[in-house]
């Protein structure tokens, strides 16, 4: 699995040693020197799902896991270890899926930032890589910034910090119920190439609806999405650069904000 690649340059800005910092990587006295620090860390959320018959069923949480791990390389902000398990029952029968409800999955980030917050953590990123996690982390940020006044919570998924539009990612409709597509399979190729079996993909053309289906319901495979074949690992790589970059510009942005003054 390749490390993330950042620019150096730009960890001198944002804060970055160019290496990320992982939380469970450092001992407990560590941890407490970091908080003196940094009082903001990068939460990853994932999923182990079905990619199809082409990828693991780990691509949501690599994704997600691998973006933050570049952010923290440029911003000297911490990564705890990824959420692996995600919103994800309405892949419906289609094999290998382990999901949350979305009431435990509330539950879960609730528990793990207030764990962080009585170590001195204030500020939380919650870095998505599964499209269906969007309304449980919606709503954990919102209790969260009930319960706590001195908080700040920030839902994100990893393509949030640039226009939608702009993502390559052979996509025409189909809006979340794209998966296991051109764009994932590049990331992967670029990631981890040895989840990837590209010989295996098998593409579905994506089309227009109003609803919002299961994914058992739309695609014998479990792939929703065009071209995968065409995918490849440069496509992937830069994609990803402007993920992290992005990102990280963004979250060291919203880390150094001046909290509100009512008015």
């Amino acid at each position: 699995m390749r490390d993330p690649i950042v620019s150096a340059e730009l960890a001198a800005q944002l804060g970055g040693s160019g290496q990320p910092l992982c939380w469970e990587r450092l001992t407990a006295p560590e941890t407490a020197e970091l908080v003196e620090r940094t009082d903001a860390v990068i939460i990853p959320v994932g999923a182990t799902e079905q990619h199809g018959p082409h990828m693991a069923l780990c691509v949501d949480t690599t994704i997600a896991h691998h973006v933050a791990l570049g952010v923290s390389a440029l911003t000297g902000i911490p990564v705890v270890p990824p959420l692996a398990y995600g919103v994800s029952s309405s892949h419906g029968d289609l094999p290998g899926t382990i999901a949350l409800r979305p009431e435990t999955m509330i539950m879960l980030v609730e528990d793990v930032v207030a764990s962080l917050y009585a170590r001195g953590i204030r500020q939380f990123v919650l870095l998505n890589g599964h499209t269906w996690n969007g309304g449980a982390l919606d709503v954990s940020a919102e209790k969260l910034r009930v319960r706590f006044d001195d908080a700040r919570v920030r839902y994100l998924a990893y393509v949030t910090a640039y226009p939608g539009s702009e993502v390559d990612g052979h996509v025409t409709y189909g809006r979340a119920l794209m998966h296991a597509n051109f764009f994932e399979t590049s990331l992967m190729l670029h990631i981890d190439p040895d989840a990837v079996h590209l010989d295996r993909a098998v593409s579905l053309t994506d089309r227009d609806s109003f609803w919002d289906y299961r994914t058992d319901q739309v695609s014998r495979s479990g792939v929703w999405g065009r071209d995968i074949e065409q995918a490849t690992a440069e496509h992937g790589a830069s994609e990803m650069r402007r993920c992290i970059e992005t990102t990280a510009r963004a979250v060291a942005g919203g880390v150094g904000e001046a909290w509100p003054q009512p008015r």
